[in-house]
């Protein structure tokens, strides 16, 4: 049985994803990147705003007609929340919410004609992440949220905080490494609480990791500003912590922070990213925005671009603010019209794309070590484009000739010129 896995939204969908991947090679089935050549679809869907939900439904109806004779099994946030509406979808044969989705793999063996299984599993140690194009893995440390932001719906989706046991982690990262995998990436819904239930903390993890794996790299999800321990920007001072960190601002106005039921002020904020610029070398901030929160004015917007622009980010991920039912944000007044949402989101993204050039120009000239990934475009001249990413998440790209000799290699290269959205680099020869 060849399978084919698909995902919307979070890098932690994508990690489970990974998990769901290894189950199914060990029961003998083989992972294919083609979704045509599929017996067996998975869908991990996503329901954080009402556009990724329309989404999600788009691609259920989008996968059947593709692909009419497969089964479909559909998980997420999306069949969690909608579990019904996912299961009445043309083609959906399995629905299962994120509560079961530790046993997905066995609930496809057990109810969808687990007799044409092969009972030869795959060879021990093949990571399905190459198979689907990918270099580097979402490690799941962590899920659920205790914190009630009044905008969000996940945590409804993603029930109450769990964390995996330290040893468990290690034991992931080190098969990982061990199948190939050079970079990690450590994600949860609510990653700065790992521990709490163990009497650990992220902190913890992290150590553990770096002392008990030779991962080369190793990367943080999204962390909320205000869990950051004291003693968090030392761990920075191994090099194989990668100095970038996406901590979600979400406003840069504490009128509408406070609606939105945030425990980060601006200024507790500036003073997080003040302390991090100047403990950890090269670092690169990235955000989240939500534009046109319920009651936000055109004096708090302007002092949220004045903030943002303020501080200064790598990259923003913005999103226009829609109601979603079930979440306090809906029921608030002064939804801001869409016309509105649609300005304010236009001027962030020219303010967006000015910020994260200004970044870029900081590093040209620099040398750094690069992931080369699996993402090629050709070029003239029979050459293809290889990107990769910096340790402080810089997307870079260099020319090679024929077939690139650089996928998942971490090499170093020089900072030549900005192109866009990415950095021309020059590869440089490995230092002995």
């Amino acid at each position: 049985m060849q399978v084919h896995l698909k995902t919307l939204g979070c890098r932690l969908n994508e990690a489970e994803l990974e998990n769901w991947a290894q189950g199914f090679q060990q029961a003998g089935c083989r992972i294919t990147r083609q979704q045509q050549d599929a017996d067996l679809i998975v869908l991990n869907s996503c329901a954080v705003t009402q556009e990724a939900v329309r989404k999600s439904r788009q691609l259920i109806r989008r996968i059947h007609r593709d692909n009419p004779a497969a089964k479909l099994i559909v998980s997420g946030c999306y069949a969690t929340l909608n579990p019904e509406q996912a299961a009445e979808a043309m083609g959906v044969d399995l629905v299962v919410g994120n509560r079961d989705k530790d046993r997905l793999v066995s609930l496809a063996l057990s109810e969808l004609d687990a007799a044409s299984m092969p009972a030869m599993a795959t060879e021990a140690g093949e990571i399905s992440l190459f198979n689907r194009g990918r270099q580097r893995a979402f490690v799941k440390v962590q899920d659920g949220c205790r914190y009630r932001c009044t905008f969000c719906i996940v945590t409804v989706a993603r029930g109450a905080e769990s964390s995996r046991p330290i040893k468990a982690v290690i034991d992931e990262i080190n098969s990982l490494h061990q199948g190939g995998v050079q970079e990690v990436i450590l994600t949860g819904v609510h990653l700065g609480g790992y521990g709490t239930e163990l009497n650990s903390n992220l902190s913890q993890l992290l150590q553990a990791v770096l002392a008990d794996t030779d991962i080369p790299r190793l990367r943080l999800g999204s962390l909320e500003p205000w869990d950051l321990p004291e003693d968090f920007f030392q761990l920075f001072d191994n090099a194989r912590l990668m100095p970038h960190l996406h901590l979600p601002l979400q406003n840069g106005s504490d009128s509408v922070l406070r609606r939105m039921a945030r425990r980060c002020k601006t200024s507790d904020f500036a003073r997080i990213v003040e302390a991090a610029r100047s403990q950890i070398a090269h670092f690169n901030l990235t955000t989240d925005i939500i534009v046109g929160f319920p009651g936000e004015t055109e004096q708090e917007w302007r002092e949220s671009l004045a903030f943002i622009e303020q501080t200064g980010f790598g990259h923003l991920h913005i999103f226009s603010y829609s109601p979603r039912s079930g979440t306090k944000a809906a029921t608030l007044p002064g939804q801001v019209p869409r016309h509105i949402k649609k300005q304010r989101s236009q001027q962030l993204h020219g303010i967006a794309e000015s910020m994260r050039q200004q970044n870029f120009a900081r590093f040209l000239g620099q040398e750094f070590p690069v992931l080369w990934e699996g993402h090629t475009e050709p070029m003239a001249n029979e050459q293809l484009k290889v990107y990769g990413y910096t340790p402080n998440y810089l997307r870079v790209a260099t020319l090679v000739s024929g077939e690139s000799p650089l996928t998942n290699k971490i090499l170093p290269a020089r900072l030549e010129r900005i192109e866009g959205n990415h950095i021309l680099a020059e590869t440089l020869p490995e230092k002995s």
